[in-house]
C-alpha cells in the first residue's frame, strides 16, 4: 500500500510516499481501508516534532502520518465486538491515515450514520469532537452565556459558534478579513470584530461586564487581550497555539484580570474511552442530521498532492476543513 511516512522531524522534506506492508492488526484492533483522511494541524505538528516528548500524544519516528480517517472496515481483531467487515466508519487521534489502510483500536472507531458522507466524516469528527467537549465540559455554556471565539472561520470554530448557539448562548468572534467575518456571521456569531478591537468590542457588546468564556486556539497574539475581554473569575479556554505558544506567563496576571481561570485542555482527556467517543459522535450526527450544524469540506485534495494542502492550511489559506481523497 501506499503511505506517507517520516522517519525524522523537520520541514516538507522529511515526508516520503513510500510502498509498505498493510499492517497486521492486534486483537483489539480493526483495519480500515481508508477514503479520506482529515487534514489538521496536528499533522503539521507531528512532522516538525512539536509532539516527541508528548505524554497526552504519544507519536514516534518513524511513523504514517494522519490522525484521522473515515472508510470502511475490511477485517476485525478476535477480540473485537459490535464492529463487522464493510461497516463504514470515522476515527481520529490514531495516527496512520495518510495510506490505504490503518491498523485502529476498536474502541476509537465510529459507526458513520448513513446520511454521512465519506468525505464530511472525514472532515467532522476530530474538530467536531474538539467543539463538543470544550462547549459542554469546559465551556459550559447556555441560555444565560456568553463566549468569544478566535479564528471563527476555522473549522473547529465554525462548529463552535453552531453548537454554542443551538444552546442558547451569545456567541462573539473574531476574524482577520471581511469574507471570514461573514463565515462567522452565517454560523450564528452575533458580532464578529478585527483581532485589534476585539478586546474593546466584547466589553461594549457586554456594556462592560465581559464574556463568560474566551475560546482561544491562537495563543500568543491574543492571550492578553482575552484576558481583558473576560468579566471578573471568567474562563479562558487555550486549546491551541497556532500563532505561537505563551512562554511568559506570571500567574499573578490571572489575578489582575479579574481571577480568570485558565485551562489548556486537550481532547485525548475528553475521548478516554468507546462510550464518551461514540456519545460525542452521536450528539455531532444528531445536530448534523436536524439541520442544526453545517461542515463545510473546505477542499479535497488528491493523495499526490498532500504536502500542497499542509502549505495551503499552514498559510491559513483555507475556510473550512480539508481532506485527502485515499480511494473509492
Amino acid at each position: 500500500m501506499r503511505a506517507y511516512q517520516i522517519d525524522t522531524y523537520g520541514d516538507e522534506s522529511v515526508v516520503v510516499l513510500r510502498d509498505v506492508p498493510v499492517p497486521e492488526i492486534a486483537a483489539d484492533e480493526v483495519l480500515v481501508r481508508l477514503h479520506y483522511a482529515g487534514i489538521n494541524f496536528m499533522d503539521i505538528h507531528t512532522r516538525q516534532g512539536k509532539y516527541r516528548q508528548s505524554e497526552t500524544y504519544k507519536v514516534a519516528v518513524p511513523t504514517t502520518l494522519g490522525m484521522e480517517g473515515a472508510g470502511v472496515i475490511e477485517t476485525v481483531g478476535a477480540a473485537v465486538d459490535g464492529l463487522q467487515p464493510g461497516q463504514r466508519v470515522a476515527y481520529c487521534l490514531s495516527w496512520g491515515s495518510y495510506a490505504e489502510f490503518a491498523a485502529v483500536p476498536a474502541w476509537r472507531i465510529v459507526p458513520l450514520p448513513d446520511a454521512i458522507t465519506m468525505p464530511v466524516a472525514a472532515a467532522s469528527l476530530f474538530q467536531g469532537l474538539t467543539a463538543h467537549y470544550l462547549i459542554h465540559d469546559v465551556g459550559r455554556l447556555g441560555p444565560a452565556s456568553t463566549c468569544l471565539v478566535h479564528a471563527a472561520s476555522g473549522a473547529t470554530a465554525q462548529i463552535m459558534i453552531q453548537m454554542a448557539t443551538a444552546l442558547g448562548a451569545t456567541v462573539l468572534a473574531t476574524t482577520s478579513t471581511p469574507e471570514k467575518a461573514a463565515v462567522a456571521r452565517a454560523r450564528g456569531a452575533a458580532r464578529v470584530f478585527a483581532y485589534e478591537e476585539f478586546a474593546d468590542g466584547a466589553r461594549q457588546a457586554t456594556e462592560g461586564r465581559g464574556v463568560d468564556v474566551v475560546f482561544d486556539a491562537i495563543g500568543a497574539p491574543t492571550f492578553r487581550q482575552s484576558l481583558r475581554s473576560l468579566r471578573k473569575k471568567g474562563l479562558l479556554v487555550a486549546y491551541g497555539s497556532v500563532g505561537g505558544s505563551v512562554r511568559d506567563l506570571d500567574p499573578i496576571e490571572l489575578g489582575e484580570a479579574g481571577s480568570i481561570y485558565l485551562v489548556r485542555p486537550r481532547l485525548a482527556d475528553h475521548t478516554e474511552d468507546a462510550a464518551t467517543i461514540r456519545r460525542r459522535a452521536g450528539d455531532l450526527f444528531t445536530l448534523m442530521e436536524d439541520g442544526k450544524l453545517t461542515i463545510d469540506v473546505a477542499e479535497v485534495f488528491g493523495f499526490n498532492d498532500v504536502l500542497a494542502a499542509h502549505r495551503r492550511l499552514e498559510h491559513r489559506a483555507m475556510v473550512g476543513k480539508p481532506v485527502l481523497k485515499i480511494t473509492g
